[in-house]
C-alpha cells in the first residue's frame, strides 16, 4: 500500500478527533461555567451517558462485521456532526436535558463511525507492519485534529466559552472535506466474509482469546491513567497552576508532541517490538506524572516540559495497542467485534474518570475557581494516574511474550 493511500485513510481521523477533544475535555468545565450546573449533577450525567455510549459499542462492532464498513461509516457521520453542533450551543434553559440529548446523538454517531473506521483499517492492512502504519496515520491525523481543537477556541473569541461554541461550526466543512478524500482514495481492502454469529457467541469468541483478554487488561489500567488527567486537565491548569489562559497552548503542545512522536514509535516498534516500545513510553509517562505532582502556582515552563514528555508517550499509547488489537481481530476473523469491545473499554475508562473523580473532588471540598481542595485535585490529576500507569507497565512486562504478535 502506497504512502499516499495510507495518509488518505488516516485523514478522516482528523475531524473525528477534532470533535473528541471538546466532548471529553471541554464539556465538563464548559457546562459547569456556561450553565452553572453543579458538579454532582454534571458528573452523574457524564457517567450515565458515557456508560450507555460504551455499552452500545460491542453491538456496533458486531454490526460492523455484518455490513460494509464504508456504508456504516458514511451513515454514522450524520448524527455525529448534528449532535456535536447542538452540544456546544446549549440554550438558556433546560441545560441538563439538552446535554443528555445532544450527547446521546453525538455518541451514537461517533461510536458507530469510529468502530467502522477502525475495522476498515484492519481490512485495508494485510500485515502487522502495514496495520501499525495505518493506525499511526489515523492517530497522527487525529492528534492534528486535537491540536486544532485545543488552539482554536482562544483564537476564535476572547472568552474561552464563546470560542468553544464557535468551534462547533468548523466541524461540518472539515468533516466533509476529509471524508471526501478518504472515501475516494481508499479502497475496500480485504474484508473477511460477513460473520453470521449472533451477538453473544461473537462476544464469547472475542473474550476466548487469552491474548486479547490480557491486552484489554493492560489497556484498562493504562486507559484509567490517561482518562483521569484528561478529565481534570483544565481544572488543574486553572486552579493549581493559575494559568487558565495558557490551557489552549499547553494542550496543543501536548498533542503536537504526540503527533511528532508517532514516526519514532513506529520505527521503534519495527526494531524492538511493539511491546518494548510501549513499555518505554509508559516509563516516560510515569516520570511526567511524578513531576506534575510537585508543581504549583505559576509553574508554566516546568508544566510545559511535562506536557512534552507525556505527549511523546501519548503517541505510543495511541498507535501501538490499537495495532496489536487489529492483528488479534484479523486473527479471530471479526475485527469489528474486537474493536467494539476495545472502544467499550476505552469509553468505560473515560466514564468512570468523569463520573467518579468529579463527585469525589466535590466531596473532598474542591470547588472550581475558589482555591479550595487543591491537594485533592493534584492527587487525582497526577498521583492516582501514576499508580495505574505503573500497574499497566507491570502487566505488560509480565505478558510481553503473548502480546508480541507478528504476521
Amino acid at each position: 500500500m502506497t504512502p499516499p493511500r495510507i495518509l488518505s485513510y488516516g485523514l478522516l481521523g482528523l475531524p473525528l478527533a477534532f470533535a473528541a477533544l471538546p466532548i471529553y475535555v471541554h464539556v465538563p468545565r464548559y457546562y459547569a461555567e456556561a450553565t452553572g450546573m453543579e458538579l454532582a449533577l454534571l458528573g452523574a450525567i457524564l457517567l450515565v451517558t458515557r456508560l450507555l455510549d460504551a455499552g452500545i459499542d460491542p453491538w456496533l462492532g458486531w454490526l460492523a462485521d455484518r455490513m460494509p464498513r464504508r456504508s456504516m461509516l458514511a451513515v454514522a457521520l450524520i448524527p455525529f456532526v448534528l449532535g456535536f453542533v447542538a452540544l456546544l450551543n446549549p440554550p438558556g434553559g433546560y441545560a441538563a436535558a439538552w446535554l443528555v440529548g445532544s450527547l446521546a446523538l453525538t455518541y451514537v454517531g461517533f461510536s458507530a463511525a469510529t468502530v467502522a473506521y477502525q475495522a476498515w483499517g484492519a481490512d485495508v492492512g494485510d500485515s502487522s507492519i502495514l496495520r501499525t502504519r495505518l493506525t499511526a496515520a489515523r492517530e497522527g491525523f487525529g492528534l492534528l485534529g486535537v491540536v486544532l481543537a485545543a488552539a482554536l477556541p482562544t483564537l476564535l473569541a476572547s472568552e474561552l466559552s464563546e470560542g468553544i461554541a464557535r468551534l462547533s461550526w468548523i466541524l461540518p466543512p472539515l468533516l466533509l472535506l476529509a471524508a471526501g478524500v478518504t472515501f475516494s482514495r481508499v479502497g475496500v481492502g480485504y474484508p473477511l466474509p460477513p460473520s453470521r454469529q449472533p451477538l453473544f457467541p461473537s462476544m464469547r469468541q472475542v473474550f476466548a482469546d487469552i491474548a486479547f483478554r490480557r491486552l484489554l487488561t493492560v489497556f484498562v489500567a493504562n486507559g484509567i491513567a490517561a482518562a483521569l488527567p484528561a478529565t481534570l486537565f483544565l481544572f488543574f491548569v486553572a486552579d493549581v497552576l493559575q494559568l487558565e489562559k495558557a490551557s489552549g497552548p499547553l494542550l496543543a503542545l501536548y498533542f503536537i508532541a504526540g503527533a511528532a512522536s508517532l514516526p519514532l514509535w513506529v520505527k521503534g516498534s519495527a526494531r524492538f517490538g511493539r511491546v518494548f516500545a510501549w513499555l518505554a513510553a509508559m516509563a516516560l509517562s510515569i516520570l511526567a506524572f511524578a513531576g506534575a505532582s510537585l508543581l504549583g502556582s505559576g509553574d508554566l515552563w516546568p508544566f510545559a516540559a511535562i506536557c512534552i514528555a507525556s505527549g511523546l508517550a501519548l503517541g505510543a499509547d495511541l498507535a501501538l495497542p490499537a495495532a496489536i488489537a487489529a492483528d488479534l481481530g484479523e486473527r479471530q476473523g471479526q475485527a469489528g467485534a474486537c474493536f467494539g469491545v476495545w472502544n467499550f473499554v476505552s469509553k468505560l475508562n473515560l466514564a468512570l474518570a468523569a463520573g467518579l473523580a468529579l463527585p469525589l473532588l466535590g466531596a473532598l471540598g474542591y470547588v472550581p475557581g475558589s482555591g479550595a481542595g487543591l491537594p485533592a485535585l493534584t492527587f487525582a490529576y497526577a498521583l492516582l494516574p501514576l499508580a495505574f500507569k505503573a500497574l499497566a507497565a507491570f502487566l505488560l512486562w509480565r505478558w510481553r511474550h503473548a502480546l508480541e504478535i507478528a504476521s
